[in-house]
């Protein structure tokens, strides 16, 4: 009984070709064209075909080991890396830990047929796929960038869950600012744009979603100028602000989050950091090393950006503004409280008069009338009523307060008990009597 041969698609068709050779029903030449081979080729394969029939024409490599395989010793140290420190790591990412700080040097795919082999990577079942318009980039660095928070627990359990601010260019797909924060609010946004206008300068556009930060969304709104706090900051910067219909629009920013999400949280465990101030202070360095593997080159040489201007008071345009009327007795209401104008003018100069209430971040209040502050008292505050709260700022409202603080009392030793003040050039004595300082 003939045995059975295992050969390839090129191999089956090299034994065909063969067969009608020997029976003289196609020239060498057409056979070479058929194989795409030369017609020295052809003449090798029917010497070896006539010795040794359709045997001679299977491969003698197959079954063998390669002479390129990973060495097992290089396999065994590159798996016991991963199981330990990059277990949760995707391929991509665990190869270039494993070249940048083991000096392993495997390739992306050889990482992924290991983590694969062994469980510790499953690839993903694709999604089926949704066409959306294609939008091109921007030609120009600076001229839009994309703006958006990702709320996320970036510390993986070792400090609460925040927000993650992120700045992307359009034209080049760099990182131009990240910024941690406990939420998505009007004056984070304006940190984070602080910085960014500080490092670059004005771009010429931000292209955002539709948060109430963004864009005013109440469609029977009939008074106001129709921008937010943070709109009406960025015309004062002459920055323009484009709301995206869909997500899928600024989809650079979306795309930037899963990776960000992936990346940046292993990066955040590997050096051990547990805390939004640790996490802002290592973002520079993250965002440096990300643009380096990902950005890209502009169509355009051209550099949208703009310096600051000299009038450019960014401490007065990143305040909460809002205007009031001086009710004849000269008070004012803001959040709940009545403010009492003191001045020393007559006070019916004030009276129906439009003053500008402006509150920092750190919620200090001025009040202001033709650019000019105004000395003012409390007259009193009203009850705490329900407030709206957005979707995004949920967690923060519900978050318990953090408990107070308590008084602490020097230890019994210590210096500042062992003088007290002089009085008439008595000599210093003990602040405390003996036994108060007990207590």
């Amino acid at each position: 009984m003939d045995d059975f041969l295992t050969m390839s698609p090129q191999e089956l068709t090299r034994a065909e070709v063969m067969q009608r050779l020997k029976d003289r029903t196609l020239r060498q030449a057409e056979a070479a064209r058929r194989l795409g081979l030369s017609v020295r080729q052809v003449k090798r394969l029917w010497r070896a075909y006539r010795r040794g029939g359709a045997r001679a024409l299977i491969s003698r490599k197959r079954g063998r080991p390669s002479h390129h395989r990973l060495a097992p010793e290089l396999q065994q140290q590159a798996l016991a890396l991963i199981s330990s420190r990059y277990a949760d790591f995707g391929p991509t990412l665990a190869h270039e830990k494993l070249t940048e700080v083991h000096h392993l040097r495997l390739s992306v795919e050889t990482v992924r047929q290991l983590m694969s082999a062994h469980g510790l990577w499953h690839p993903r079942r694709a999604r089926k796929l949704t066409l959306h318009p294609m939008r091109e980039r921007r030609a120009a660095y600076g001229e839009l960038v994309q703006i958006d928070g990702s709320p996320y627990d970036w510390f993986e359990g070792r400090a609460p869950a925040c927000s993650l601010l992120v700045y992307i260019d359009d034209a080049t797909g760099q990182l131009l600012e990240l910024f941690f924060t406990p939420s998505e609010t009007m004056f984070s946004y304006c940190e984070a744009t602080r910085h960014y206008l500080l490092r670059h300068g004005r771009p010429l556009a931000f292209y955002s979603d539709k948060h109430g930060i963004f864009r005013v969304n109440a469609p029977e709104a009939v008074s106001g100028t129709g921008l937010t706090q943070f709109g009406r900051a960025l015309q004062e910067l002459d920055i323009q602000i484009v709301c995206a219909n869909t997500p899928q629009a600024k989809g650079r920013v979306e795309r930037a989050h899963l990776t960000l999400q992936d990346r940046l949280v292993k990066e955040l465990r590997l050096r051990g950091i547990s805390g939004r101030e640790a996490g802002n202070a290592f973002l520079p360095e993250f965002w440096a090393d990300f643009n380096a593997r990902f950005a890209v080159a502009p169509a355009s040489p051209l550099d949208g950006h703009r310096s600051l201007r000299p009038t450019d008071n960014l401490d007065r345009i990143f305040t909460w503004q809002e205007t009031r009327t001086l009710s004849k007795n000269l008070t004012l209401q803001y959040r709940k409280v009545v403010y009492q104008i003191q001045t020393p003018r007559p006070g019916y100069a004030l009276r129906q008069a439009q003053v500008l209430v402006r509150e920092s971040p750190h919620g200090e209040i001025t009040i202001e009338y033709k650019g000019r502050s105004l000395p003012y008292t409390l007259y009193h505050k009203q009850e705490r009523q329900a407030e709206v709260v957005l979707a995004k700022l949920l967690d923060a409202a519900l978050a318990p307060a953090p408990p107070p603080r308590q008084p602490t009392r020097p230890a019994a030793d210590h210096p500042w008990r062992q003088y007290g003040p002089r009085t008439n050039g008595a000599p210093p004595g003990p602040r405390y009597p003996t036994g108060a300082a007990q207590k």
